[in-house]
C-alpha cells in the first residue's frame, strides 16, 4: 500500500554498483529501510542523492509491505533545506553525534508520532541559528530519554545509578547543580558551561544511557565532538 509520511534520514549505505539503502525514521511507520535503485548511476542527477544525506527532513510517499525488510519509495521531497548544519564545524560535529545516538536508540518499526515530532522540531531548531547551540546535544540527550522511558528527574537520581563513577562529593558540587539545571531547561535557555563542564556532563549523561540501554556501547563520534569543543 502507499503511505504518505514525513521522514528523518539517519544514514545510507552504497548497495551494488548504482543503488543505496537508506534508513529513515518515519512519522507513520517508525524506522524503515528503503532501497533506491540507480541513484548513483552517471545518468542520474547528482542532487538526487543529496536528498538522503543524514538528518535531511523529507516529505515521502512510500510503498509499504509489512513482510518486507526493505521497502521502496514512490516520492521524496526535501521539506527544509539546511541553513547552517552543514556549514559550521561545531554543528556538523554535534549532528554526527546525534546521528550515532539515534542509530543506537531508534529500533521500533512502528508509529511513534510524539517521538517523531520531537526529532523533527529539534532538527529545525538546531538549524535555525536563532540561539547558541553549544549545549544542544546535552539538552537533546535529556529530552530524548523521556521518549525512551528512563528520563532522570534529578542529579541525585543520576548519582544513585552511577555510584561507581560518581563519588559522594559530586552531589554537592557545581557540576551537580548544573546537571539539575540541564534536566529542566530547553534548547534556548540552557546554563552557561565551560568546555570542561560540558564534556563532563556529557560523559555522565552517556553513562546514564549506557546504564539504561543494553548494548549501548561506545560512542565513536565523541572524540570528534570533544576536539571541536576544546
Amino acid at each position: 500500500m502507499l503511505v504518505k509520511t514525513r521522514g528523518v534520514v539517519l544514514k545510507f549505505i552504497k548497495y551494488r554498483e548504482t543503488s543505496i539503502i537508506v534508513n529513515i525514521y518515519t512519522e507513520c511507520l517508525g524506522l524503515q529501510g528503503y532501497i533506491i535503485n540507480g541513484i548513483r548511476s552517471f545518468r542520474t542527477k547528482r542532487n538526487k542523492i543529496a536528498l538522503y544525506q543524514p538528518l535531511t527532513l523529507l516529505d515521502l510517499v512510500v510503498y509499504y509491505r509489512e513482510e518486507k525488510q526493505l521497502q521502496r519509495l514512490s516520492e521524496a521531497k526535501c521539506q527544509h533545506p539546511f541553513y547552517s548544519i552543514t556549514l559550521k564545524p561545531k554543528k556538523s560535529a554535534i549532528a554526527l553525534f546525534i546521528l550515532e545516538i539515534l542509530s543506537k536508540t531508534l529500533k521500533e518499526q512502528t508509529e511513534n508520532k510524539e517521538l517523531f515530532n520531537f526529532l523533527w522540531d529539534s532538527i529545525l531548531k538546531f538549524d535555525s541559528g536563532e540561539f547558541p547551540t553549544e549545549n544542544f546535544h546535552l539538552v537533546f540527550l535529556v529530552q530524548l530519554s523521556r521518549f525512551l522511558g528512563f528520563s532522570p528527574q534529578s542529579a541525585k537520581e543520576i548519582h544513585e545509578e552511577l555510584r561507581s563513577e560518581l563519588n559522594e562529593n559530586w552531589l554537592h558540587s557545581r557540576e551537580s547543580q548544573l546537571m539539575d539545571q540541564m534536566l529542566t531547561c530547553s534548547y534556548t535557555n540552557s546554563p552557561a558551561l565551560s568546555n570542561s563542564q560540558r564534556a563532563n556532563l556529557l560523559k555522565i549523561l552517556l553513562s546514564f544511557y549506557r546504564w539504561n540501554i543494553e548494548q549501548f556501547g561506545t560512542v565513536k563520534s565523541l572524540d570528534v565532538l570533544n576536539q571541536v569543543f576544546k
